[in-house]
This record gives C-alpha cells, structure tokens and sequence, in this order.
C-alpha cells in the first residue's frame, strides 16, 4: 500500500475487480460449454448440397462441419484472441481505458443476446455454423482487449489486486462446469440449455458493466489513478538523472520515447516473468482438456459414474482447483518477484505431460496405460490446476511491480499478451500431445 492511501471500504474495488475477471472468461467457458448444442443445430443436412457429403465416427453419421466444427472454433478463438491482445498491448495509451472496457463488455452482452434469440430462431446448418464463428471471432476479440485492459487496470493498484482478477477467471470455469454438471442430472433438453447459458452469460456481463461504471467513484481507486499521474513526469525527471549521473552532464529535456521502445524497454524489466506465464499455460492448454477429456474411468463398470466423471474430475475438479491456487495468492505470495525458484515451479510443470499420457486415455496407439486407477489421475488433475492457477496469478501479479508505476499499465498489458501467447502455442502444441499418446 502506498503512504497515505484510503482504505479499501468493505473490499469493493477488489470485488469490483473480481466481479470484472469473472465476466472476461464466463461468456466464453459458457460458449464452450455449449458445443453439444451447436453442433446439434449443424446435423439437418436437407437444405445444402454442400452438407450431403457425410463423416462417420465411432457409428454416428456426422455432417462435414459436425466433423470440423471443434477445430475451427479453437482456431477462431485462439488467433483473435493473440492478435488483439498483440494490439491492445500497442494501442492501449491511444484508446481510452473507459472506452476500450466498457466497448468490449457491451459489444460481448450484445453477441450473446444475439446468440440467446437464435436459440429459438431456426437456420440452416450452413449459415448458422458460419454466424456462430464471427460471434466466436468478436468474442475473444474483444474479451482479449477487455482481458489486457484489466491487467493494466490492476497494475496501477497494490499488487495484490491482481489476484481478484485471476480469481474471477478461476470461478468462471468453476461456474461453466458445475451448469454442466447440473444440465446433465436435470435430462434438460439441449436447447432449454443453451438458452439458460446465454441468459445468464448476458446477466453477469451486466453485472460487469455496472461495476465498472462504479469504480471510478470509489475513493480507494481514485487514488491511485491520480498517484500514477502525479508521479509519471517524476519517474521519469528521476531515470534521466540516474543514466546522467556518472557522465555528470546536464539532464536534457524530457522527450517522450515511441511506443514501441518504451514497449522493448518494460519487456526487459519483466521477460522471465512473461516467459514463464507464456510457457504456464503452453503446458496447461497442451494437455487439457485434449488429453485429459479423453481419460476413461476404470472404476465405471458401465454405472453412471462413467458418466460424470470427466465433468466432475476433469473439468469441474480443474476448475476449482485453478480457482484456490489464484484465490491463495491474496493470502500469500511466495516465492517472490525475483527469485528463481518461480520460474523453476513453472519448468517443473512439465513432469504433468508424461503424467497424463500414461493414464487410460482412449484411444491410444503408442504408449502404454501406467496409471489405471482413478486415484492416479484425480491427484494428478489436483496438483496440476492447483499449481496453473497460483504460478499464474503470482506472475500477472508481480509482472507490473516490476517497472515503474507511470509503466505499470503497459506492463499489465504486455503479461495479458503473453498469457495469451501461451493459450495459443498451448492450442497447437495439443494435436502433438494428443497424436502421442
């Protein structure tokens, strides 16, 4: 905390934070959620020749963009989603921060009020696959800038006020899988599903949306808004001095440096720290959910556990241990911002690989089955999201500490691209896991 800072009254600008982390990633765990319910409105192969030619797998006839739909949205996520935090990282000190996050949080609540209408709209499977990848384009579009926004929000704060961001994004995927979950034990049909997804998708980002335009009139925020003004030209008056030192020359005027030296210049200050958040979820993304969702119960026997076990101890068993390791983080923070054995907890990671691997996914064609139980793996999926969720949140927490206040927000946006750096190499390095084992 800085000297004389106002207390933060009853914790609402670190659950406006929070409540702003939960509505980046809600409307995109709730979209991939919903895969059965896309790719349902894609089987109607009457009203397009395109659709005749037909794919079957594992017994079931699948229409072509059935067979392509998966691939095509990752793809659709993943690009939009490195190009604009790519972007965002240049663009943000030309943009204004109000417009660049209340913008993208309209622009997603209106996609899904779109897409929550065409529930109940009938369209071919042509059109309607073709309209669902433009909505999946703007949403990680503008989830990306509203993503990086938000991390250099936080980086003006205490470092400690990235974690609720971090947390949010945990229980978003907590929040998809137990809906999941529900949706399976209710018998609900697909449709009625979608439906409460997209509503309820809508009404958080509303939520997001008025706790944004309440955060500027909190006194703890305003604070720190005004300090990183205040001390910007002194931060800088200070570095001329310092590099003008030892040549004892007269400091020159202040010239402000492009954006692009200053962007390599912060870079330098922070690389181990976004290396090691890029290479955090390059291992995350490689392995799950492509391998993991593939892992069969060996204690099924053809009851309803083999049901629930992938949405239980895969995904909601993930999803809640990622949420405590970034939740931990307001409590503690070690090992700290300078010390090693953080980047070498994130190398560590990979031993999670072959870990994984070895258990009874299906189908498999190179490696054997080591870990037949289903202990093995719901102790594995433990220590591996727990550990995601704590690395990453102690390094976007420490990434904009790093530099210097005027510079944190660029620091918070520079993080937000290689996470999502690491989310894309994470996507693509999934096909050469999944073809392993």
């Amino acid at each position: 905390m800085a000297p004389n800072s106002p207390k933060d009254k009853y914790f609402g600008v670190w659950l406006i934070f929070f409540m702003l982390g939960l509505g980046t990633l809600l409307p995109w765990n709730f979209f991939m959620t919903a895969t059965t319910y896309f790719t349902s409105r894609l089987k109607d192969s009457t009203s397009s020749d395109l659709l005749a030619n037909q794919t079957e797998a594992a017994g079931q006839h699948r229409t072509v963009l059935e067979a392509i739909f998966n691939n095509v949205m990752t793809m659709c996520a993943m690009l939009p989603l490195l190009l604009c935090t790519c972007l965002n990282s240049f663009l943000h000190s030309l943009i204004s921060q109000r417009l660049r996050v209340m913008g993208s949080l309209l622009v997603i609540m209106l996609v899904f009020i779109i897409t929550a209408i065409l529930v109940k709209v009938p369209l071919d499977p042509l059109p309607f696959f073709c309209l669902t990848m433009v909505k999946i384009v703007i949403i990680n579009s503008f989830g990306a800038v509203l993503q990086g926004s938000l991390f250099g929000m936080a980086g003006v704060l205490p470092a400690s006020y990235t974690t609720p961001i971090m947390s949010g994004q945990g229980l978003a995927g907590t929040f998809a899988a137990f809906a999941m979950i529900c949706a399976i034990a209710s018998g609900s049909k697909i449709q009625d599903a979608a439906f409460g997804y997209f509503i309820t998708a809508c009404g958080v980002i509303f939520m997001s949306v008025l706790s944004y335009i309440l955060l500027p009139k909190l006194e703890f925020f305003q604070f720190y808004q005004e300090r990183k003004h205040e001390v910007t030209s002194d931060d800088r008056q200070n570095s001329l001095q310092l590099m003008n030192k030892d040549m004892k020359e007269p400091v020159p005027d202040v010239v402000e440096p492009n954006n692009i030296s200053c962007m390599v210049r912060i870079f330098k200050k922070i690389w181990v720290l976004a290396l090691s958040v890029c290479f955090l979820f390059t291992v995350t993304i490689g392995i799950f959910p492509a391998v993991t969702a593939d892992t069969k119960s060996t204690l099924a026997a053809g009851g309803s556990w083999g049901k629930y076990f992938i949405p239980v101890c895969c995904f909601l068993l993930f999803n809640l241990c990622d949420w405590s390791g970034r939740s931990l983080t307001a409590l503690c923070m070690w090992p700290g911002r300078d010390s090693l054995i953080l980047p070498v907890c994130v190398l560590c990671r990979m031993v999670f690989i072959p870990l994984f691997m070895l258990c009874n996914v299906t189908p498999r064609s190179h490696l054997p089955v080591f870990f037949h139980h289903d202990g093995f793996f719901i102790v594995f999926m433990i220590l591996f999201a727990f550990s995601n969720g704590y690395l990453a949140s102690l390094c976007m927490c420490y990434g904009p500490k790093k530099v210097l206040p005027h510079e944190a927000e660029t620091a918070g946006a520079i993080m937000a691209f290689f996470l999502s750096l690491g989310l894309a190499l994470g996507a693509v390095s999934s096909f050469l896991t999944r073809a392993l084992v």
